[in-house]
């Protein structure tokens, strides 16, 4: 499977919301979507829904996911200097749903339950190293398991050092398209690695 990794601004292209707080998308395939992330003060900061917030992408579901970053000039912060939780999240549920919509032919698809465990804190200047890969794949069900890590630990002999955290994300797949997201699919395709959609190396499950 090819590897190349995508250019920085296409990561905008494939979710606003990742791009917005500074991520990198590598990979994209049926199989592994993986990704990096410097931890910045945009990253430590909490997200805010509020009459301010803007529309950045259209969610899988029918409304907009809204993301609303404070600059650094006031409101509310991570006052730590560590990656704040909801970004982790918001990595899992994105990387594991672009997954899944690879998988399924780009289909519509829809988190439905998103379970974290944050083992570890990364600060401010860490990099950040993210994979998503199918637990199961089925016609309606799909379940992915995302890891996140610290990268360029020493002594660690591989890009993964310390595990940050853990999730499993459930996602509704291979629903009706609407008519005013055809267009999704063009553009996931002129990033999925091998441009091999659907046919993953493990068994399709009912």
């Amino acid at each position: 499977m090819a590897t190349q990794p995508l250019h920085p601004t296409r990561t905008a292209e494939l979710d606003a919301p990742l791009h917005a707080v500074g991520f990198e998308i590598d990979v994209v395939s049926a199989d592994l979507v993986c990704g990096r992330l410097t931890v910045t003060e945009r990253c430590c900061q909490v997200m805010l829904l509020s009459s301010s917030s803007v529309p950045l992408c259209l969610d899988h579901e029918d409304g907009l996911r809204y993301v609303c970053m404070n600059g650094g000039g006031g409101g509310v912060g991570q006052p730590y200097k560590v990656l704040h939780g909801g970004v982790s999240a918001l990595i899992a549920e994105a990387l594991a749903s672009i997954g899944a919509l690879v998988a399924c032919e780009f289909k519509r698809v829809a988190g439905v339950q998103l379970s974290i465990n944050h083992h570890r804190s990364a600060r401010l200047g860490d990099r950040v190293l993210a994979e998503a890969t199918p637990v199961h794949v089925g016609k309606t069900i799909q379940v992915w398991e995302v890891k996140t890590w610290k990268t360029d630990e020493p002594k660690s002999g591989s890009e993964k050092g310390l595990l940050l955290s853990s999730s499993r994300v459930t996602i509704l797949v291979n629903m009706a398209v609407p008519d005013d997201s055809k267009d999704v699919a063009k553009t996931f395709k002129r990033h999925v690695a091998g441009k091999k959609y659907a046919r993953l190396s493990v068994e399709i499950n009912v």
